[in-house]
């Protein structure tokens, strides 16, 4: 990455350090996904599927949580994952951006954010079957949805590091794009729906992370550079301000070709 917006611009792979939160998270997502590998030959029934008991008790299943007492998941679904490249990619994610963001904000309130964010996005997982269900989107076989991994967190730590460092420039090895950091969200939303495996992608635990995110560094006061309610207003103001201008300068010109054509024709 290059840092464009730092005081020591330059381009580097990885983080230059990381700090023992992030290698505790690591660690503790690698022993639960271990867990699962030695639990997984053990299955129940949950709804119409038989899935492995850890999943069948620690991830997140709508009707388990609100029709059975199931409180727990929007925790614990978090720290389970649905295979190895599942678990590589957000604990690469976890390491490259959150590395940086823990270090600049401490241990406490990074691991208090990223818990924070999970959580939240549990709970917005977890409950927004029950809206679909409501107007129609969805069906009964939509509360027995099972969804798992650390994503909801990792996109808030991503909004985390993209609002902190909005000028950094991110070079990706593939594809070889080079975007500002503020991209990184958009581009990561647009690259999960429109790749391959998009349909079995929870794209409301994401969008949960980046909410719970938002609302926490809100409170901050670190996203007032960035879009708001007032900000909106202000851009909409200024817009209807240059359609007038443009309305009037329009009119004054067709106002001038009029009588120029006037002073020809006699």
């Amino acid at each position: 990455m290059y840092g464009r917006g730092s005081q020591t611009p330059g381009f580097g792979f990885g983080p230059p350090v990381t700090p023992p939160i992030v290698k505790n998270l690591m660690i503790a997502n690698a022993v639960v996904f271990m867990l699962q590998y030695l639990f997984s030959g053990q299955g129940v029934q949950v709804g119409p599927r038989i899935v492995p008991v850890l999943e069948a008790s620690f991830a997140a299943w709508p009707a388990l949580v609100w029709q059975h007492g199931y409180l727990w998941q929007p925790f614990t679904y978090m720290w389970l994952h649905g295979g190895i490249w599942h678990l590589a990619m957000n604990m690469f994610m976890l390491w490259m951006f959150g590395s940086q963001v823990a270090l600049y904000w401490g241990a406490k309130r990074f691991v208090r954010y990223y818990l924070i964010c999970g959580f939240g996005a549990g709970l917005i997982i977890v409950t927004w079957p029950y809206i679909a269900l409501a107007f129609g989107m969805t069906s009964q076989a939509g509360l027995y949805t099972l969804t798992l991994g650390a994503s909801g967190a990792i996109y808030g730590v991503l909004l985390a590091y993209s609002l902190t460092w909005p000028d950094r420039t991110i070079m990706l090895i593939f594809p070889p794009v080079a975007f500002r950091a503020i991209w990184l969200i958009p581009g990561l939303f647009l690259l999960t729906m429109m790749g391959p495996g998009a349909g079995g992608i929870s794209h409301v635990g994401h969008l949960g992370g980046v909410l719970v995110g938002w609302i926490l560094m809100r409170r901050r006061g670190q996203t007032k550079q960035f879009l708001s309610v007032g900000q909106l207003r202000s851009r909409w103001h200024r817009y209807r301000m240059r359609q007038r201008l443009r309305a009037v300068r329009y009119e004054e010109s067709q106002k001038r070709k009029s009588h120029h054509d006037d002073k020809t024709l006699h």
